[in-house]
This record gives C-alpha cells, structure tokens and sequence, in this order.
C-alpha cells in the first residue's frame, strides 16, 4: 500500500484529485490525499493560505511547503508528487530559463520536472507539470462542454476546430497570454467557470478518454498506478 501526498497549484486541481483520480489510484493500492500547495502565513494568527502561487508566492515558498511535507512523513512506503500548470509557471522555478529556450513542450516539461526532481532532493518525490494547464485536459472533449453551457454549439465548434489544429493533441495548445487553453475556452464560452462547471465537464469526460489524449498527462498517472511494484 502507497500514501501519495499530492501538491496541487488551486482548488481546481485538487478537487480533481479527489473527484477523479482516488478512485482510480485506489484500485492500485495507492491512497491519494491531496492539499493546496502554501502560498503564505500570516505570522500573528498563524493562519495560512493556500494555492494560486502564481499571484502570491515565489518558488523558494513552495518549495519550503513541498519539503515541509515530506518531512513531516518520512515513511518509505509515501510518495510525493505536484500538480503545477506549466502556463505561467514563475520565473524562479528550477530549469525554467533552460526550458524556455525549448520549442517542443514535452522537452519543456522534461527540463522542468527533472530540475524540480533534483532540487527537492528525496527519491520519493515524483514531479509533475501539467501542459499547459488544467483546461487542457478539458480540450480532451469539448463538445461535453454543452453539458453545462446551453446555447454555445458555435464557440464549441470552435474549441474543436482548435483541437484539429494541434493534431487533436490538447498538450499542444500554446501557452500565450490570450492563446492558452483557459483563454480559448473563454473566448467562446464567457461564463466558463473553472472551479465549478470545470470539474463537472471532467468528470463527464472521464479519465481515459483524457489520457488517450494527453499523453503526458497518461505517462504520470501510469508512473502513480505503478508505484505498488517500485
């Protein structure tokens, strides 16, 4: 039996966790739990805030949130991992100036997990960074976007029109300011609610049909179902 300690960038992430992949994990004997990585703490009430380090914190903060963790359970049978978008991903991060000198993502995210995997220094840690944001895992299907939002059929013509352009790759859509997989969605869809409608669309897309799109996103999982024989 695994412990997985998941650090997720917001709320979005984690409630994907625990919507759609503690079911999954479980069935291989990895038991997911998921927080919000620590953004600051206010030294007087002690109270702490948590997720969207991109608007609060630099890498030094989540990095002491990452290894506070690991310390606290220093059992061999945890494992720790991420969930952090690559899209605006701060400057500061480990192989992140190396990274953008990248033109292809996936060498992107290799550069940065590797660095990562190497600063925080514990064999059981296991870094992830999502391409390029969790919408891209949305982009999966985006026709199941009408599930929510009634009255849209073009602006999700649209999205799929875009998802042709990328060899139906979602892991491909570019991370610029107005062009990255959030931004699309909501160009065409202006009431797109992440936190809420975002995880109910997931959750009709289904995790295999996600993974049978994002590959990066499948090779992370597999390494999580996996750990049961490491």
């Amino acid at each position: 039996m695994i412990r997985l300690h998941i650090t997720a960038e917001g709320q979005t992430e984690e409630r994907f966790v625990n919507k759609l992949m503690v079911s999954l994990l479980s069935r291989s004997s990895v038991f997911p739990n998921v927080r919000c990585v620590l953004t600051s703490r206010k030294k007087r009430t002690k109270r702490e805030y948590r997720g969207g380090f991109r608007a609060h914190c630099a890498y030094p903060t989540v990095r002491k949130d990452i290894i506070s963790w690991i310390a606290e359970d220093n059992n061999r049978e945890c494992r720790f991992t991420t969930m952090f978008d690559l899209y605006a991903l701060p400057e500061d991060f480990p192989g992140k100036v190396e990274a953008n000198r990248q033109s292809d993502p996936y060498e992107k995210v290799s550069i940065i997990e590797k660095a990562l995997g190497d600063d925080i220094g514990d064999r059981r840690f296991i870094p992830y960074i999502q391409l390029h944001e969790f919408e891209a895992l949305i982009f999966s299907e985006p026709g199941q976007l009408a599930i929510e939002y009634f009255g849209y059929e073009s602006g999700i013509a649209n999205l799929n029109g875009m998802l042709k352009n990328v060899g139906g790759n979602p892991e491909l859509l570019d991370d610029g300011y107005e062009t990255c997989p959030s931004r699309r969605i909501i160009q065409e869809i202006p009431d797109y609610d992440k936190a809420n409608a975002g995880i109910i669309v997931a959750e009709k897309i289904g995790l295999a049909r996600m993974r049978s799109k994002c590959r990066h996103f499948n090779d992370w999982l597999t390494k999580l179902e996996e750990l049961k024989s490491s």
